[in-house]
C-alpha cells in the first residue's frame, strides 16, 4: 500500500463532502451527537459506518478483537459510559461477524502468547453454551454459532454495568446484538430474548 494515496484519497473525500454540503466541517466541528454506540470488531472487513450507511457524527465507535466487552478492560468500559452517561445514546450495539478470527481462535486448542486472557473470555462463552454446540456436527456451522453467542453474552455484560441499566431504567435505552455476514454483506438483527436471559440473575446485577 502507497501511503500518500491515503492522503490524496483524504483530498478527494473533502471536495466530495463540501461539493454536497459546504458547511460539512463546518457542522462537524460543533460537536457530535450520536444516537448509537457501536461495539464491533477490529477486522479490517467490517467498517462500522460503511455497513450501515451511516456517516461521520452519527455513530460513536469502539472496535476490539471479537466485538468484547470485558468488565476490567477500562477501554470499552470508558466508551460504554462516555457514550451512555455523556453523550446520552439511545442504543448500544453488540456487532459481531462470520468468519471472526479472534472466536475462531479461540477455539483452537494453542498457546497464542499475549491474546491468551483476551480470548479466553471467548472460551468462557463456549464453556456457558458447551452443550449446544457440542451438538452442532458441522465445524463452520457450530463457529458461526459461536460468533452469534458471543455477541449475545458480550450483550449481556453490557446489560450488567451500571451505566446501562441506570438509563434503561431513566429513558428507555436499549442494547442490540447483530451480526454482520462478510459473505454477502447483510447485516442481521440477532432478535436477543435478553428479558428471558437475565431473568434468573438480576436478583445478582440489578441496581435500585
Amino acid at each position: 500500500m502507497d501511503l500518500k494515496n491515503v492522503f490524496d484519497n483524504n483530498v478527494n473525500w473533502i471536495k466530495e463532502k463540501l461539493g454536497t454540503d459546504a458547511g460539512f466541517f463546518d457542522n462537524l466541528g460543533k460537536g457530535q451527537n450520536p444516537e448509537l454506540l457501536y461495539i464491533g470488531c477490529s477486522d479490517s472487513r467490517v467498517t462500522a459506518e460503511d455497513l450501515m450507511g451511516l456517516g461521520p457524527g452519527e455513530v460513536f465507535v469502539h472496535r476490539n478483537i471479537a466485538n468484547m466487552v470485558i468488565s476490567i478492560d477500562l477501554n470499552v468500559m470508558s466508551v460504554v459510559n462516555y457514550a451512555v452517561e455523556h453523550l446520552k445514546v439511545n442504543h448500544v450495539v453488540v456487532c459481531g461477524h462470520y468468519a471472526c478470527g479472534g472466536v475462531k481462535a479461540a477455539m483452537q486448542s494453542a498457546d497464542l502468547g499475549i491474546l491468551n486472557p483476551w480470548l479466553r473470555n471467548i472460551r468462557d462463552v463456549y464453556r456457558l453454551h458447551r452443550d449446544e454446540l457440542n451438538g452442532i456436527a458441522d465445524e463452520e456451522k457450530k463457529y458461526d454459532r459461536l460468533v452469534e453467542l458471543n455477541v449475545q453474552e458480550q450483550c449481556v455484560n453490557l446489560i450488567k454495568t451500571a451505566a446501562v441499566q441506570k438509563a434503561y431504567r431513566d429513558r428507555g435505552l436499549t442494547v442490540h446484538g447483530w451480526v454482520f455476514d462478510v459473505h454477502t454483506g447483510k447485516l442481521i438483527d440477532l432478535k436477543i430474548d435478553f428479558e428471558g436471559i437475565l431473568r434468573h440473575i438480576m436478583e445478582i446485577y440489578h441496581l435500585d
